[in-house]
């Protein structure tokens, strides 16, 4: 296993003088607690990973048709539920709720237990909320497909699925509070700060939107400023508390020494919960909304800039001198890569929230950029790394090729990359387009076809990666991993020298 799996350190902590002896007594007994940990947590996170693998191969395939259709409109065009109103929506909620969500809990479910120092209680608790969590998902998918759509965005599901997911996440929460109650020490370490606030965030964001539109709607263009704040809160205070609180666990855990600053930590977290919570509104910029409402959304998006500084340098100086380890490290390198696109993601937003640009770039691709540059730069590429970092503990077994875990990455990251590139330069052209008074409004929509087909391309590559990803991730779940006592490097031929540094 990966040589530097130690505790992290508290801020501050007492010189301690041990022999030799106790030193190595006291390492065996926290390798036996971890190793029990770990077998307590295999079954349920190995169940949420599973289940969000299989959502992401279905989301990838939906995407796929999704993104053909914008520029081949007849393809499949007989079939009612393979439209691309229906289409889009599915692919969106089984990305949300299928993949990111379960790879996010599964991803909590076992940083929660190594940080709490206790083995898992109630497994069968958190199995059960998995399962009914992948039922809500399936009946809410079917429900978009067959034209049960709510029509409001990222909650398209129909309320009876709404009702078994929020039936899962109870189950599920349930669990992170007795898990958090009976921890040990008194220490609370950072990852918690965001994974008990993602916790605690979701529901209140979930259940607040789900009152104000279905149970005591509001009325008119308010439906609009509700189904934005909740878009904007769950992909910062739900996906993104999740992510940053994983960056923050992996980053120092692989590379073997504690976070740089507890105080920038603290700073981070605070502004972060602060500003974020507020932002939303700043896509209804020139609509028919009171001018507080959007400026303050837009000045809280541009104040994100707060915590995206001190979370970034936080980062940047944990790694520094240690960055010739994205060479070999799986977990390091699509952990660091989604730690940039976070700040990366969070500087095209306030650029995006600027009344100047969000003109242009109302109803246009940017929009879907900026929604790939969170949800899959940032949190997804930060999952794939957590777990190939958590997996090889749960099975035993290191992953078996090091050339798969590259092709899913370069796959991934080009992938990606490409998609962005191509929607925002598109969404741009498209904007000024829309903008120019001597054109018809076809000639904006033909402006973006070059970009979408470049989009098509670029979705090829992310299938290839999600799909080795998902046939390397089989091997491991069957037994079929190396056996091995350090990580499957990237570059195995200079493993020897890297042990030897570590």
């Amino acid at each position: 296993m990966d040589p530097s799996d130690l505790p992290l350190t508290p801020p501050a902590t007492a010189a301690v003088v041990t022999t030799p002896e106790q030193d190595v007594t006291t390492r065996d007994v926290e390798r036996v607690e971890r190793a029990l940990i770990d077998a307590s947590t295999r079954l349920p996170v190995l169940f949420f990973y599973a289940s969000a693998i299989a959502w992401l191969l279905l989301g990838t395939l939906l995407a796929g048709l999704t993104s053909w259709k914008l520029h081949a409109p007849n393809l499949l065009a007989d079939c009612a539920f393979l439209t691309w109103g229906r289409l889009r929506p599915a692919h969106m909620n089984v990305m949300l709720y299928g993949w990111a969500s379960m790879a996010g809990i599964g991803t909590a479910i076992w940083l929660m237990a190594r940080l709490c120092r206790t083995t898992l209680r109630h497994p069968l608790l958190l199995i059960t909320g998995g399962a009914f969590w992948n039922l809500g998902v399936i009946l809410g998918v079917g429900g978009i497909l067959v034209g049960e759509s709510t029509g409001y965005e990222w909650l398209e599901f129909p309320p009876y699925a709404a009702v078994v997911l929020f039936v899962a996440y109870s189950l599920v929460v349930s669990w992170a509070m007795l898990m958090f109650r009976f921890r040990r020490g008194d220490h609370i370490y950072i990852t918690q700060w965001y994974l008990l606030a993602a916790f605690l965030w979701f529901p209140w964001v979930y259940g607040a939107t789900h009152v104000m539109l279905f149970l005591t709607p509001v009325q008119g263009v308010m439906q609009q400023a509700v189904t934005w704040w909740f878009a904007n809160n769950l992909l910062f205070l739900w996906f993104g508390a999740i992510g940053l609180g994983t960056v923050y666990y992996m980053i120092p855990k692989v590379i073997g020494r504690p976070v740089y600053s507890y105080h920038l930590a603290a700073i981070g977290f605070w502004t972060y919960a602060l500003f974020a919570s507020w932002t939303g509104m700043q896509r209804l910029v020139d609509g028919p909304f009171p001018a507080w409402m959007i400026t303050a959304s837009i000045a809280a998006t541009i104040l994100t800039i707060i915590p995206v500084a001190t979370v970034g340098l936080n980062h940047h100086m944990t790694m520094r001198g240690q960055f010739g380890l994205l060479r070999y490290s799986p977990t390091l390198r699509f952990t660091v890569f989604g730690a940039i696109s976070y700040t990366v993601f969070s500087l095209v937003g306030v650029v995006l929230s600027l009344r100047s640009v969000a003109g242009y770039v109302h109803f246009t691709e940017t929009s879907v950029a900026y929604t790939h540059m969170g949800l899959y730069a940032f949190f997804t590429m930060v999952m794939f790394g957590s777990m190939y970092y958590i997996v090889p503990r749960l099975v035993g077994r290191e992953w078996r090729y090091a050339s798969l875990i590259k092709l899913h990455f370069w796959s991934s990251t080009y992938g990606v990359g490409l998609m962005v590139l191509m929607l925002l330069v598109g969404g741009f052209a498209q904007g000024v387009s829309m903008h120019d008074p001597s054109l018809a409004f076809t000639e904006s929509t033909e402006s973006v076809m070059p970009y979408l087909r470049g989009r098509s391309v670029s979705g090829m590559l992310m299938t290839v990666a999600h799909f080795v990803f998902a046939f390397h991730f089989g091997l491991m779940l069957f037994g079929l991993g190396r056996t091995a006592s350090v990580p499957t490097f990237l570059n195995p031929q200079e493993e020897e020298a890297l042990e030897a540094r570590l």
